[in-house]
């Protein structure tokens, strides 16, 4: 399994998702909640209530690929807000599997001139 981290996109279900779906489900909550297209090679991220279990669904040229992440301790971050499909970078992703939590980083200051 080899991925093109270039040409891929990387798209967050906030919220949770039920973990006893499997592809067919997956790919159904794709088209019809997240508005993606499950053929596209695009990678759809999916959490569980607990947030201890998460589910990578995309398809590979000729079939569907899934990986599952189990923590045995700690949680993932994960935005909980039911909003529309998040898109992600490379980078974040990693950090998400490495549990840090920048979707609620620090923000940046600005500052103006006092007068």
């Amino acid at each position: 399994m080899i991925i093109d981290w270039d040409r891929v996109s990387i798209y967050v279900r906030p919220g949770w998702t039920d973990m006893r779906k499997q592809i067919n489900g997956l790919a159904v909550m794709v088209e019809e909640e997240l508005g993606g297209e499950p053929l596209s090679g695009n990678l759809f991220l999916f959490c569980n209530r607990r947030r201890t279990h998460l589910k990578v669904l995309y398809w590979q040229r000729n079939g569907f690929c899934m990986w599952l992440k189990r923590l045995e301790q700690d949680r993932f971050p994960w935005p909980q807000g039911e909003a529309e499909a998040r898109q992600i970078s490379a980078a974040q992703l990693r950090m998400l599997l490495s549990g840090i939590d920048f979707w609620n980083a620090h923000g940046s200051l600005h500052f103006s001139q006092i007068s």
